[in-house]
Formats: C-alpha cells, structure tokens, sequence
C-alpha cells in the first residue's frame, strides 16, 4: 500500500489541513483578543506545529516513492525562499517565542 493510499494518513492530512486553516483565519483577528485568548491561540498554534512536524518526519521516513516526492517538492518550494523545513520550524518557534514574551511583557 502506498503512503497515500492510507485512509488514516488521507484523514490526518485533511484534518491538518483544515485545522491550520481555521487557525489562520482565527489569527487575523489576534490583536483583538484577550490576554487568554492570545495565549490559548499560541497554545494552539505550537499543537500545531508539533502535529505539522510528525506528520512530515513521516514522510521523511517512508519508503514510498511519493512520499519521498512530496517531501523533495516541499524543500524545493522553501528552497526557492531560501529556507529549509527545519529552519522553518526553527522560525516558526522563534515567532511563537516572541508572542510569547510580548504576552509577559504586557500590563
């Protein structure tokens, strides 16, 4: 069977999907919410981050041929911004960080 082939791998892969894309749209109201609110949508957004990083360390591991493809097209298409998915994660965490510590720094 192949790595797409998967319900459980299709089913993840949509329910990611979407849920990044509710948490996006979520975050274009960020500097409207509350203290809470703003730490519950970093709180989400680092769950996130954790599950988007599993999910493609699989198919760094998988053997299957379109895995490996998907993953050679995801660093080509950072490549061409000059980035990496690690250095991505790594910025992504830095960001996360920062709203953080804003949050602290706050009255």
């Amino acid at each position: 069977m192949g790595f797409f082939d998967s319900d459980i791998v299709q089913q993840e892969a949509k329910q990611l999907f979407e849920d990044y894309q509710a948490l996006i749209k979520l975050g274009s109201s960020y500097g409207k919410f509350d203290r809470e609110g703003k730490k519950l949508f970093i709180e989400q957004m680092e769950a996130m981050m954790d599950r988007y990083r599993v999910f493609m360390k699989r198919f760094e591991l998988s053997e299957d041929f379109m895995a490996q493809m998907t993953m050679e097209q995801l660093k080509t298409q950072l490549g061409q911004f000059g980035v990496t998915p690690q250095q991505m994660f790594d910025q992504m965490h830095l960001t996360l960080q920062r709203m953080k510590t804003e949050l602290e720094n706050q009255p």
